[in-house]
């Protein structure tokens, strides 16, 4: 298929449609210079009337056109009327959405003085940890076994009841782990055997 007799194509079809709407627009201009026109006559209207007049369509029928009122007086009886009417609401005030509600103001309440003792007494302060090491011990036959304890790089040799570092009391040797009694808290606490005594 060759492109040019596309293009033939397309331009055929155009052309056939403008042709179709030259045509349908010159009947449409046609067809409305062929009706006659006639204009609304008024009609005597009295006071208080509002006649429709009429225009005619393109196919000849009658339509309504919008009501005028020819007598551009002012009518007094409607006005009379209107100003002898009287509202009478039902009593709700149509400006507020909601009727009032007139609450009574509640009286407030008293209440008996606390009574306020002294504050209790902070709890005690926690002992502190013992910061010693167990990392070790030695015992020769006959004599009392002594272990190896450590303080911030410090080493100290003790014995069950020795005083290490001034306020450190052993207590009880075990074999993985021994008791050390602070006695400026009186607080015992159980350090276990370490392996690394700088750790």
């Amino acid at each position: 298929m060759k492109v040019g007799a596309e293009n033939r194509k397309k331009v055929m079809w155009a052309a056939g449609l403008g042709a179709f709407a030259i045509v349908l627009f010159a009947y449409e201009l046609l067809s409305n210079t062929d009706a006659p026109v006639t204009a609304a006559q008024p009609t005597p209207v009295t006071a208080g009337a509002h006649p429709a007049a009429k225009r005619l369509t393109r196919s000849g029928k009658e339509k309504p056109a919008v009501e005028t009122r020819l007598d551009p007086t002012l009518d007094l009886t409607l006005l009379a009327q209107t100003e002898q009417t009287q509202y009478s609401g039902t009593g709700r005030n149509i400006f507020v959405a909601m009727p009032e509600v007139i609450e009574k103001p509640i009286a407030p309440v008293s209440l008996p003085p606390r009574e306020t003792g002294p504050p209790p007494p902070p709890p005690p302060p926690q002992p502190p940890a013992i910061p010693l090491k167990f990392f070790g011990f030695a015992s020769k036959p006959g004599e009392q076994k002594k272990i190896f304890l450590s303080k911030e790089g410090d080493v100290f040799i003790a014995m069950e009841g020795d005083i290490v570092d001034r306020r450190y009391k052993i207590v009880h040797i075990n074999p993985t782990s021994v008791e050390i009694e602070d006695v400026l808290y009186n607080n015992k606490q159980t350090i276990p055997l370490t392996q690394n005594p700088q750790g």
